[in-house]
């Protein structure tokens, strides 16, 4: 590519950080396992390499192409998402606070609320959704503001800008989680936020067969300076073969995200009208009181929804029992659509609903899909 050129998302995705070997001419990248690089005759690394840990070829192209389709400075990848959320906050000090949202994935909650409540940083976990609650939650210490749109696993949605807005106004710094959107439908960065973070486990690897994080800047600071040294003093970093299959994948994350909404959209608007059904959470839905700000602040309303059932969590659980195609599985964005009940993998704490179940709508046929469903909440 060009330096310099704008280019669509649709061939960031399919060039960014990928290039033709310059010794051999493969088009498709090597994967470079050694962990250490030989030195110059003088001492010096003129060839960019040290050890694995500190840099290494695979890491820094996904790290490159990541930058590219969020529209960053920088990249830094994690050996898992929550990797990536814990170095984010390890550049607190003892008295900063975060703010987060009340509906927030419960990992990133447990890293606040179980890790780093030990060093003395404090977190609201607040209603988002609400600008004043926002507003009124942010003190002096406040020093991050996490987003996370829509959200985990009840799809609420909140207004990215408005929000950074808010932050920077008080000093703070505004961190997106866009995992659930990706960069194909949503762009945090572009809507005033300082870094995004993702969970690469997901939609990026698309396959769920690679663990692993990253963290996009939006300006080549201090911040992201802290997060670089996280990353080699804490030394949870992916290993290049992790890195060679989400560049694997990224090429086609624009048209399986595509396909991803569009079977998402249907499989809602059937639960939608569904009697057995309560409530569909997807801010695809005319209905959803989400909808307008996502269409908004999203290119598509996502592959992920979740629904309640009436008759709680006995009847949840018998629904899931019966499905044929959808496999009970945790995680979401593979090509393979999966269901689960989301209170019993938070643990006893969980403020979801005991009846919600959350679905991640693969790329099968949406015909399929909607029949599994419909056959399996007979036995809900």
């Amino acid at each position: 590519m060009k330096p310099g050129k704008k280019y669509k998302l649709e061939t960031l995705a399919v060039h960014a950080g990928h290039g033709v070997d310059a010794g051999t001419g493969a088009v498709t990248e090597a994967i470079h396992l050694s962990t250490t690089f030989e030195r110059d005759a003088d001492g010096g690394y003129s060839r960019g390499f040290l050890y694995s840990r500190n840099h290494n070829p695979n890491r820094n192209a996904l790290e490159a192409a990541l930058a590219a389709l969020e529209g960053g400075a920088g990249g830094a990848a994690f050996g898992s998402g929550l990797a990536a959320v814990t170095a984010i906050f390890q550049g607190l000090a003892p008295g900063d606070h975060v703010v987060a949202p009340a509906d927030i994935y419960h990992g990133t909650a447990n890293v606040l609320k179980h890790l780093f409540a030990k060093w003395g940083v404090t977190a609201s976990f607040i209603d988002m959704k609400n600008l004043d609650t926002v507003r009124a939650a942010m003190t002096p210490q406040t020093r991050i503001v996490w987003i996370e749109t829509p959200s985990n696993p009840l799809l609420q949605c909140v207004d990215i800008a408005a929000i950074a807005e808010m932050a920077h106004a008080m000093g703070a710094r505004a961190i997106a989680d866009n995992t659930f959107a990706s960069p194909v439908l949503q762009q945090p960065l572009a809507l005033g936020c300082d870094m995004v973070m993702h969970a690469t486990t997901k939609y990026l690897g698309g396959r769920s067969d690679v663990l692993g994080g990253a963290v996009v800047t939006r300006l080549d600071d201090e911040h992201f300076a802290q997060l670089r040294t996280a990353q080699l003093f804490g030394g949870a970093v992916p290993s290049p073969f992790d890195c060679w299959l989400v560049m694997r994948s990224l090429p086609t994350l624009p048209y399986r995200m595509q396909a991803h909404c569009a079977n998402a959209q249907k499989v809602a608007e059937f639960l939608a009208q569904h009697d057995k059904v309560s409530v569909t959470h997807y801010p695809g839905l005319p209905g959803n009181p989400f909808h307008a700000l996502a269409a908004r602040q999203m290119s598509g309303f996502g592959g992920m929804l979740s629904f309640e059932v009436k008759g709680g969590k006995d009847a949840a659980m018998a629904l899931a029992a019966h499905v044929e195609i959808f496999t009970r599985a945790t995680s979401l964005g593979g090509v393979e659509s999966l269901i689960e009940h989301r209170a019993s993998i938070e643990g006893p704490q969980s403020k979801t609903p005991q009846g919600l179940l959350r679905v991640s709508v693969g790329l099968e046929h949406a015909d399929d899909l909607i029949d599994d469903l419909a056959q399996a909440l007979t036995c809900a």
